[in-house]
């Protein structure tokens, strides 16, 4: 049994545009896939560990290739945890808006709680290497203007850019993207028709999608 880690960063709901079409892909994916675990994590009401000194001094033990320390082993315990419930999903759908050109705040936390020495990467001979291997990822992210490769403000775009690269330094290098813009800037039937477009695409995304 295959499982799909979604990770939810909004805190908007039945409310949330993104949503609209993560929930089409989920849909047609379960109909492909009937025994497709779905493991929710929305980081808006889980509860995050905060990066505290001592954490801080756990990773900075990792890096230095040490064990953690005694004192360090129990403030640990909640960042690994979040770490195996990732490492063990076999696939991802990451629901994003952006937020100020970039991520809400609160992915980038569990972005930053995960993301850890010896866990999702490594440091060999030759650099950097992503421990995550073989897994791939689809990001539907909603955008209140357009930061598409046309627009004239497609520079301000550091949503994408940092995903594919905060994920690809993991490993994960299997990353499509589905963007719905602008949902703000044009107007609601504008709006409408981007999500309506955005759904057949995941829907399309699914149909094809091999675990």
């Amino acid at each position: 049994m295959h499982t799909l880690l979604h990770i939810v960063a909004t805190p908007r709901e039945d409310q949330s545009r993104t949503l609209q079409v993560s929930r089409e892909f989920v849909s047609e994916l379960q109909a492909k896939y009937t025994k497709l675990r779905i493991d929710t994590l929305n980081v808006f009401t889980e509860s995050l560990p905060d990066l505290t000194v001592q954490r801080i001094a756990g990773k900075s033990m990792l890096m230095a290739g040490k064990e953690l320390s005694k004192p360090l082993e129990e403030p640990w315990k909640p960042i690994e945890c979040h770490i195996q419930r990732f490492i063990s999903a076999d696939m991802y759908l990451l629901s994003s808006p952006m937020w100020n050109f970039s991520i809400p705040y609160r992915l980038k936390q569990y972005l930053d709680v995960i993301i850890q020495p010896r866990y999702l990467f490594r440091y060999g001979l030759n650099g950097p290497e992503g421990l995550v291997r073989g897994k791939k990822m689809l990001v539907i992210a909603s955008r209140g203007g357009d930061y598409s490769p046309e627009s004239p403000i497609h520079s301000y775009d550091f949503q994408e850019p940092y995903l594919r690269t905060v994920f690809g330094f993991i490993g994960i290098t299997d990353v499509q993207f589905i963007c719905i813009q602008p949902v703000d800037a044009r107007g609601p039937e504008v709006a409408s028709q981007r999500i309506a477009d955005a759904k057949k695409k995941a829907v399309s995304i699914a149909e094809n999608w091999q675990p």
